[in-house]
This record gives C-alpha cells, sequence and structure tokens, in this order.
C-alpha cells in the first residue's frame, strides 16, 4: 500500500512544483518592484522636505524594469535540429522503421532556423543603422 500512496505523491509533487514556481516568480517580481517604488518615494519625499526642485519622473520608471531582448530563433532552431538529427541517428541503429520520428523535432528545428533567416532580413538592427540597399 505505501508503494500505491509514494506512486500517486510523485506526480502530484511534480504537477504542484512546476505550477508553484511562475507563482513564486511573480511575487518576487512583485516585491521587489514595490521596494524600488517605496524607496523612490521615500527619496523624493526627503527632497520635498528639503525644498529642493525635483524633476519629474521619467516614463521608463513605470515601464517593466526586465530588459528589452530581441527574440532569437537560432538556438531553440539549432537545439530542435541536433535533438532530430540525434533521434533519426539513434533511432535507425536501434529499430530501422522508427527513426522516421526524428524527422519531426529536425523539421521543428528547420523551421524555426528559417524563420530566424527570414526575421534577420525584415528586422532593421538594433543600433539603428540602415540596412545596405534600404
Amino acid at each position: 500500500m505505501d508503494e500505491d500512496i509514494l506512486a500517486l505523491l510523485i506526480p502530484i509533487s511534480a504537477i504542484v512544483m512546476s505550477l508553484s514556481i511562475p507563482i513564486v516568480y511573480a511575487i518576487v517580481d512583485y516585491r521587489r518592484r514595490r521596494d524600488i517604488v517605496e524607496a523612490h518615494h521615500k527619496e523624493r519625499m526627503a527632497a520635498i522636505d528639503r525644498g529642493m526642485e525635483l524633476a519629474p519622473l521619467p516614463e521608463s520608471f513605470y515601464q517593466s524594469i526586465k530588459p528589452a531582448r530581441r527574440s532569437s530563433y537560432l538556438l531553440p532552431g539549432l537545439v530542435w535540429l541536433f535533438i532530430g538529427v540525434a533521434l533519426f541517428i539513434a533511432l535507425g541503429a536501434v529499430g530501422g522503421n522508427l527513426r522516421n520520428f526524428g524527422l519531426i523535432p529536425a523539421g521543428v528545428g528547420l523551421a524555426l532556423l528559417i524563420y530566424y533567416v527570414v526575421e534577420g532580413r525584415n528586422k532593421p538592427p538594433v543600433d539603428g543603422t540602415k540596412l545596405p540597399g534600404a
């Protein structure tokens, strides 16, 4: 009976832990942002008490603190492609007819790499310079 309970608790604990990680991240991120706002508020109140002139808050203060990241499909594309190639080779060595399953992740990887190439041609560079011929 103990093995049955343990076999039931393993997937339940895995589900609970995987769902609690994003919740804990959201709570910690909220508290960090709240502390930053409180510290800025205290600083502004101290400046007002001393009679100092205050500059208005920048627009970036109200936006997300996370840096803007350019999405890239290069790394996921390469990972999927090489997983597919490895499955194709490994399953071909083990069971001849199963090796076609390796083509599915390889196809996903190729699709991501093609999208990465097409997206790179259509996006302007991050530094604001013009592309040649544009």
